[in-house]
């Protein structure tokens, strides 16, 4: 049995979300993808995954597995670059995909680019997916300090998104989802801002997913939020118990 919320805020900057998100207890799915590009094509982009996700997980039923994941990323791919190819406006978008499959005592999770998953479990929290970045596949092999990642020109550069290259590879991920456990799902407009400490603290509250996810996005529009913020929430409970404190 699980409890799931979310939700998503144009942050203090933009002028529009190029977020989109999906809590589907039915299904299992729950995903979050942050488009990029000009005009409409971010948000575009971002439905486009999320769609595709929802079709694609639709389809196999009770069967979705991690290999559903897999290829309903890579046809987002495919459907992606496809309408950029139909509309000039939309030449060169993309978007970042993070989503997790719930099935009894497990997830399978498979993300693309730098939105996250980390798992609230005993107390701590881990961050369960690799962000496809400068700073994670280059940055750090370089030995630069986190500071001086913080800083770096290319700190927001991503070196895998959907749509942005003809043949994308993605590799789901298993892992245990437990009672007592939470993940949160979320865009870098929450990770990158507000900073763990603080996802942390909010994640040890005794309060509902809603008060919880609303307290994460309070704790990026404290820091200034100049990107959207995306955040989803999914307890794992004890049969015959609920979410609420």
């Amino acid at each position: 049995m699980i409890d799931s919320y979310g939700t998503s805020d144009v942050g203090l900057v933009r002028s529009h979300n190029e977020d989109c998100y999906v809590v589907n207890q039915e299904q299992g799915l729950f995903a979050v993808a942050d488009g990029m590009g000009g005009a409409q094509a971010g948000e575009t982009a971002s439905r486009i995954a999320i769609d595709t996700l929802i079709a694609e997980v639709s389809q196999d039923g009770p069967r979705a597995s991690a290999a559903t994941l897999e290829r309903a990323v890579r046809l987002a791919n495919r459907n992606v670059r496809w309408e950029a190819e139909q509309n000039p406006a939309y030449e060169g978008m993309g978007t970042t995909v993070v989503a997790a499959l719930a099935r009894p005592a497990k997830l399978y999770l498979i993300n693309v680019g730098d939105s996250r998953c980390y798992l609230w479990t005993a107390g701590e929290l881990f961050c369960v997916t690799a962000d496809d970045s400068w700073v994670n596949d280059v940055g750090r092999g370089l030995g630069l300090s986190e500071e001086q990642l913080r800083v770096h020109p290319y700190r927001n550069v991503l070196t895998k998104a959907v749509g942005a290259e003809e043949d994308l590879q993605v590799k789901a991920q298993e892992i245990d989802f437990l009672p007592g456990d939470t993940l949160l799902i979320c865009s870098d407009g929450l990770h990158g801002v507000a900073g763990e400490d603080a996802l942390l603290e909010v994640l040890k509250r005794p309060a509902s997913l809603e008060a919880r996810c609303q307290a994460l996005v309070e704790a990026a529009l404290a820091k200034g939020a100049p990107d959207n913020v995306t955040v989803v929430l999914v307890q794992a409970l004890d049969s015959g118990s609920d979410s609420e404190p």
